[in-house]
């Protein structure tokens, strides 16, 4: 009686996921595995596009004046986002921080109306921001309670203190310090660059440096992946928490500092779509909203990726609901790609 024969096996059927993806070969395509690993990619070709897409239709998206235009209107919601992405990367999320960001901007303004020199001004916002981010860390660190809800509460409470301690007015700013980041700048090239743009650049490669080069950084990474895992490696989950929220707050009061150099006019009312808006640019960056992965490039090219849609599509003659519309599909799409990344390393 004879054996019967068993169809002879592939060697990489029995290796892990990973090693299966790198064994198929150009089938799965290099190109496709880089983007899943470096989420930033993505976002960063949709934009080289877009701009390209936009140079060809219009006659004056691809100008010195229309490009600074637009770096200097995804400088707030960028400044923002990175506050954000810090917060997503340990799987959070901060609704407040824009009214965080335009209560800064009323203690900035109103304190050197009221005759506090621009220095004091300039700090008691900055600590009175880094309080706020302080108590929602606070309270998801040491009470457990949902990011979604504590930020959502925030964003209730500091919408409703800002309105109360402006009484509802909006306050001119004249003063060069508050303006700064805004007026002042110098031309690389063509090229206006203001201080509001220097001092974003730098404060984006201290956060790529800080979560890329440093322990705290890889702690942030890993207790997005798996806080519980996290712990038992000996990390401290809690404290490592916490100071995400303190130095997103620190981060919203620089975000306050550029809106007056950008809108040199502190209105409680004012960026009321701005937590939407930073959220956006996060998640268009290849952040995910599950934490553990993603970086601040991503974030700065998620921001510039709105802001020229919104410029190039205005200057085709757009409607502003269709801007929207792109929008919320580029938001969509980015979720959606993240699930995917997901389930192909597992």
């Amino acid at each position: 009686m004879s054996t019967p024969k068993t169809p002879p096996t592939d060697p990489s059927d029995s290796a892990p996921p990973a090693t299966r993806r790198a064994a198929g070969g150009a089938g799965n395509g290099w190109a496709s595995e880089a983007v899943l690993h470096n989420p930033a990619l993505g976002p960063l070709g949709a934009l080289l596009l877009a701009v390209i897409v936009f140079a060809v239709t219009t006659s004056t998206f691809f100008t010195v004046d229309n490009l600074s235009l637009v770096v200097q209107q995804a400088l707030v919601v960028a400044t923002l986002g990175l506050g954000q992405t810090l917060i997503v990367l340990t799987g959070g999320i901060d609704l407040a921080n824009a009214a965080i960001m335009v209560l800064g901007t009323m203690l900035f303004a109103r304190l050197v109306i009221g005759g506090t020199a621009p220095g004091v001004a300039l700090v008691v916002g900055f600590v009175v921001c880094a309080v706020l981010g302080a108590v929602s860390g606070g309270l998801v660190t040491w009470l457990s309670l949902p990011p979604f809800i504590v930020t959502l509460g925030m964003l209730t409470v500091v919408l409703a203190i800002g309105r109360l301690y402006s009484e509802g007015n909006s306050y001119p700013v004249t003063d060069d310090v508050l303006g700064v980041l805004g007026k002042g700048g110098y031309l690389f090239g063509q090229l206006k660059v203001t201080h509001g743009m220097t001092l974003a650049v730098v404060m984006f490669a201290v956060a790529w440096y800080a979560l890329t080069k440093t322990a705290w950084g890889k702690h942030v990474y890993a207790l997005g992946n798996d806080p519980e895992a996290a712990r038992l490696t000996g990390i401290h989950v809690g404290r490592t928490r916490f100071s995400v929220y303190l130095i997103a707050g620190v981060i919203y009061a620089f975000a306050a500092w550029q809106a007056l150099g950008r809108i040199p006019n502190a209105d409680p009312n004012a960026f009321q779509t701005g937590n939407l808006d930073s959220i956006t640019a996060v998640v268009i960056g290849g952040t995910s909203l599950f934490g553990g992965r993603g970086s601040v490039l991503g974030t700065v090219v998620g921001a510039l990726i709105v802001a020229v849609l919104r410029s190039g599509l205005t200057q085709a003659g757009i409607d502003s609901l269709y801007q929207d519309v792109a929008t919320g599909v580029l938001v969509i799409a980015a979720v959606a790609f993240d699930q995917l990344a997901r389930r192909r390393s597992r």
